[in-house]
């Protein structure tokens, strides 16, 4: 959701510097990828659960503190949005490592577009080992994105690529380029609408141009939460350390991304998926100035955002990287 639409006309006259968005989530010892926001406003996108895990959906401006570094900070803007149109990207693993699971991708994909997908939503399904495919583009309908399906496990049809030409990938995953190409060249162009990727994989990687921190720094510029649903073969019933990295690069992604991600082979997919479509059409934004003086470019703030009533959790990006006009990372 863009803030300019809703924000006073003083908005569009500050001085530029560039503000990078960022989860400050050390996990797997790498630094949090930036988001590029080029004004000198902090935008966040927050949703917030009670203990049960319930979505709450009434609070207000008064219910909620924003602190930078520790220090509060004055809410300007504060507003819950709910049923925007849903622009998602349905991104299925077809590696080796993934053979075992392909009735299962079909049937949860299958049970997710029968969940969200709505009259005024669109979607397109990308699958992707070490190519990236683009089985049907976007559509507001789930039988013509099943079919698209269809037709690819029966090996028919010719499908246009994500991504350079020319890359030439041995290996069998492009997981990061996946993610990466999915936001850069489909979703980058959505406006008005919620953005999301929906990947159905295992989280390991062996053939991808880009990194981990590309594919986390594109879906946050570009306001995309990246879920989850991670299918894992075992050896022996036991995870493997490969396994263990790709669960801990998903639960990353997902986390730094504002999003969640869930083990296909726990729990209830139907109640996650509709955790997915309840958190999609309805979360809340504030955006505040920072209270303190500009900062050297380069440097991180951390963001917390506290509700003031016990026992409610808040899920959202927790902090930014200050990049002034034209800097390089």
């Amino acid at each position: 959701m863009r803030f300019l639409l809703a924000l006073p006309t003083a908005y569009c006259l500050l001085p530029s510097y560039c503000l990078v968005l960022a989860c400050a989530i050390p996990t797997l010892g790498q630094q949090a990828a930036p988001l590029h926001v080029h004004v000198n406003l902090v935008n966040v996108a927050f949703s917030v659960r009670s203990a049960d895990g319930v979505l709450v959906t009434n609070l207000t401006r008064d219910d909620v503190e924003v602190f930078e570094d520790g220090l509060p900070q004055k809410i300007e803007f504060f507003a819950r949005s709910a049923d925007l149109p849903l622009s998602l990207g349905l991104v299925a693993d077809f590696s080796g490592s993934q053979e075992h699971f392909l009735k299962p991708h079909h049937h949860d994909l299958q049970t997710f577009l029968d969940t969200v997908l709505g009259p005024r939503d669109q979607a397109f399904l990308l699958g992707f080992g070490n190519h990236l495919r683009l089985l049907s583009d976007f559509s507001p309908s789930s039988s013509q994105l099943m079919q698209a399906l269809a037709e690819y496990e029966r090996g028919h049809g010719h499908y246009p690529e994500l991504g350079p030409d020319d890359e030439d990938r041995e290996a069998g995953t492009a997981f990061y380029d996946a993610i990466y190409y999915s936001v850069v060249e489909k979703l980058a162009g959505a406006s008005d609408a919620r953005k999301a990727l929906i990947v159905f994989s295992d989280g390991e990687d062996n053939s991808s141009a880009h990194h981990m921190l590309d594919a986390i720094e594109a879906a946050q510029s570009e306001n995309v939460r990246v879920f989850g649903i991670r299918y894992t073969e075992r050896e022996h019933g036991h995870l493997t350390a490969r396994n263990k990295y790709g669960t801990s690069v998903m639960h990353r992604i997902a986390e730094e991304t504002g999003a969640a991600d869930f083990d296909a082979r726990e729990g209830d997919i139907q109640t996650w998926f509709e955790q997915i479509a309840e958190e999609l059409r309805s979360s809340y934004e504030l955006a505040y100035y920072p209270a303190a003086a500009a900062s050297p470019d380069g440097s991180f703030h951390k963001i917390t955002i506290r509700p003031k009533r016990a026992g409610l959790t808040v899920r959202c990006k927790t902090g930014y990287f200050v990049r002034t006009a034209g800097s390089q990372q």
